[in-house]
């Protein structure tokens, strides 16, 4: 029997997933998981990249102990967040994509080549955060000095386990820096964000072995964890998906990015996949849920929840992506901020929250089979949020789409199936 191991982290749980085929199945087992987290850091939301190596490292000790041999491992993570390097040495801090730092820098981005210049060559939709945002304001802030390289997350993990430093095709394109006519990095946006080109690789594509850690091959799956996640999904049907964690990612395998100016406006996304493009959405997702829970009732289970938002009669709704809900100190604030009226319990946040992203899922949706040109019958969601029956259910109302809920570990299974699959080629 050959085993693989899939290393799958969100933004706040990461878990060693060990994969086989057994009569043609694939079988799965979770071995390992920790939590994850952003660091306040003076001032600053960070990463703290060294305990995220540690934890990779235990978990692939963990898979050995009970699976003895590994074939291949890979790791996921989400995207546009990156390590820089001088040589072999991390330059700290690690920046998450929630921090400000990059808001008073778009501006100045644009200033060098203007947004409609950069989706036209890019299709990646508009995010403060993005790879380029971040790069050129590391320039601008002189981190740039002396660095040699800079690899996305889990990119820099693998090079922690194999030593290989490598740039993946389907996280790449998560920065805003890649072509959708070449798939590779774009000189011209370079140029003009005047970044050193020696930072920017050929890319690779997932399925190619870049490596050792002490015998077990170290393989690129679709590191963007949604690209993973797509490959994980058995659609019986070309149909829309909703990638549903701490943010959803919604949208729909097409045959090349979709650029044009409704698409641009619409702030639609062209993400590399495996073999396609992924024309999506991101939309703010169980992120809402995740902070009002924090805030008033930590201990509750999540079943529990989910009973008080349906049990509620609150109705009013706030737009789930906007940027206020981003990084709030308080999501209950912002909350009470953009709605009328007050909600009078727990439940009345959580219903709310729960509507207003059934109802960004229909709007998205609706532009989706607008831009595309075409209709469709059902929607396909997995990852955490596909547990939720209620959330479920509204979405299948609001959107008048058929839901095929699927709840199963689709990023990790998605890893998996381009391990096996590069193994056997």
């Amino acid at each position: 029997m050959k085993y693989s191991l899939a290393v799958d982290i969100g933004a706040s749980s990461g878990r060693h997933i060990v994969g086989w085929e057994e009569n043609g199945e694939l079988q799965t087992e979770e071995v390992y998981r920790f939590p994850n987290g952003v660091t306040e850091l003076n001032g600053h939301i960070t990463w703290d990249i060294d305990t995220l190596t540690a934890h990779v490292k235990t978990g692939v000790e963990k898979a050995r102990e009970k699976f003895g041999k590994l074939e291949s491992l890979s790791v996921d993570t989400w995207g546009v967040d990156y390590v820089l390097m001088r040589g072999d040495e991390a330059v700290y801090p690690c920046y998450a994509y929630r921090d400000s730092r990059t808001e008073p820098m778009v501006y100045e981005v644009h200033k060098r080549i203007v947004f409609s210049e950069l989706y036209r060559r890019t299709g990646i939709q508009f995010q403060p955060f993005n790879t380029l945002y971040q790069l050129y304001t590391d320039k601008v802030n002189g981190r740039l000095s002396g660095v040699t390289d800079f690899l996305m997350i889990p990119e820099y993990l693998m090079y922690r386990l194999c030593g290989v430093k490598a740039h993946e095709y389907t996280n790449a394109t998560t920065g805003g820096m890649v072509s959708a006519e070449t798939g590779e990095f774009d000189p011209e946006i370079i140029k003009a964000l005047d970044l050193p080109e020696q930072l920017f690789h050929k890319l690779q594509q997932p399925g190619t072995v870049i490596g050792e850690y002490e015998g077990i091959k170290v393989v690129l799956c679709a590191t963007h964890d949604t690209g993973s996640a797509v490959e994980g999904i058995p659609m019986a049907e070309d149909a829309p998906y909703i990638s549903s964690g701490t943010w959803s990612l919604l949208g729909v395998k097409t045959g090349k990015p979709i650029t044009d100016e409704e698409s641009r406006l619409a702030n639609w996304s062209n993400e590399g996949g495996v073999g396609y493009n992924r024309y999506q959405k991101n939309i703010m997702g169980m992120w809402l849920v995740n902070r009002l829970r924090a805030e008033l009732c930590p201990d509750k289970p999540f079943d529990e929840i989910v009973r008080e938002a349906e049990e509620s009669a609150f109705e009013e709704t706030v737009d789930a992506n906007a940027n206020t809900f981003l990084a709030p100190e308080s999501m209950k604030a912002a909350f009470d901020e953009a709605l009328s009226m007050q909600p009078r319990s727990a439940g009345d946040y959580f219903c709310c929250a729960y509507r207003s992203l059934a109802l960004s899922y229909r709007d998205a949706i609706r532009e989706l089979e607008h831009n595309t040109g075409r209709r469709y019958d059902s929607i396909y969601i997995v990852g955490g949020g596909a547990r939720n029956a209620f959330l479920n259910r509204l979405t299948e109302e609001a959107s008048g789409k058929k839901v095929i809920a699927l709840p199963i570990e689709a990023t990790a299974i998605g890893n998996l199936k381009i391990q096996i699959q590069a193994d056997q080629s």
